[in-house]
């Protein structure tokens, strides 16, 4: 009887006792599920920073992730665009031409021209500053009309990009479309823009005072006082049409960003970039 008890198969019950408790999950017990991150909680939470995870880094906050975004670039590019276009414009605002003034500046610039209309009699030298105080204002008023449309167009400009970094579109999405309507209009208005701004400038460097002053400072032997536009005044020009092209972009892209601010006040769990 001891042989047969010692020679009997153990059971497979008793073998899985004798090796140890099982690794799986008891019967008439349930595990714990994963703790998956939720989503903030409120009484409200529609808007896109609810499904969205902890920020680190500058750009990667909330407010400033609008930044990175197509739009805000674009936006970045105009304000470049139009400070270009205020610093070409007050090249001729800021000069009066020829060397008026410069006796007064002292140092290496009276030195290097030798004085102040080197050359000249006492009477050509104040005609020569009489012809260019003329030519100076017959070329201001054209002057300050750009570099009012530059500054002004600088200002709009920052103003777009402090509205994207504060999600005024994402809570009023008319703002969009108002956007949109600016921008084309802004991008159509450089064409008369520019056919003013050249019309009159040429107006001023046809006219007999600037004939004049380009005769008498080449008689002394004076270069770079020709009656045609100058470098920062066909820049002023280049600028104000690739600007023109960087809104009519931004028109697009706000048309754009419109429709995605409809889809996600439609499903707030998906987010969209705007």
């Amino acid at each position: 009887m001891a042989e047969r008890e010692r020679r009997r198969p153990q059971q497979p019950g008793r073998a899985r006792a004798a090796s140890g408790p099982s690794r799986g999950p008891r019967p008439g017990r349930e595990e714990p599920p994963p703790v998956l991150p939720s989503p903030i909680r409120g009484p409200s939470c529609e808007r896109p920073e609810c499904y969205q995870a902890e920020p680190s880094g500058l750009l990667e906050c909330y407010q400033c992730r609008y930044l990175c975004t197509a739009r805000a670039c674009c936006q970045l590019v105009e304000v470049l665009l139009t400070m270009l276009i205020l610093i070409c414009s007050s090249v001729s605002y800021s000069s009066t031409g020829g060397y008026t003034g410069i006796p007064s500046l002292g140092g290496i610039y009276y030195y290097q021209y030798g004085g102040a209309y080197s050359g000249f009699n006492g009477a050509e030298g104040e005609k020569a500053q009489q012809l260019d105080t003329q030519f100076y204002q017959l070329k201001l008023p054209t002057a300050r009309a750009a570099m009012a449309v530059g500054g002004a167009l600088m200002a709009f400009s920052c103003l777009l990009v402090l509205v994207g970094v504060l999600r005024l579109p994402w809570h009023f999405p008319a703002w969009l479309l108002l956007e949109c309507t600016l921008d084309i209009l802004i991008a159509l208005g450089f064409l008369p823009a520019l056919y003013f701004y050249f019309h009159h400038l040429l107006d001023a460097y046809d006219s007999p005072v600037c004939k004049e002053r380009e005769h008498l400072y080449q008689s002394k032997g004076y270069q770079g006082f020709s009656c045609s536009v100058h470098g920062a005044e066909i820049a002023a020009g280049l600028f104000s049409c690739i600007a023109s092209v960087a809104f009519l972009v931004s028109a697009g892209l706000a048309i754009r960003g419109y429709k995605t601010v409809h889809q996600l006040r439609e499903k707030p769990v998906q987010m969209y970039e705007f």
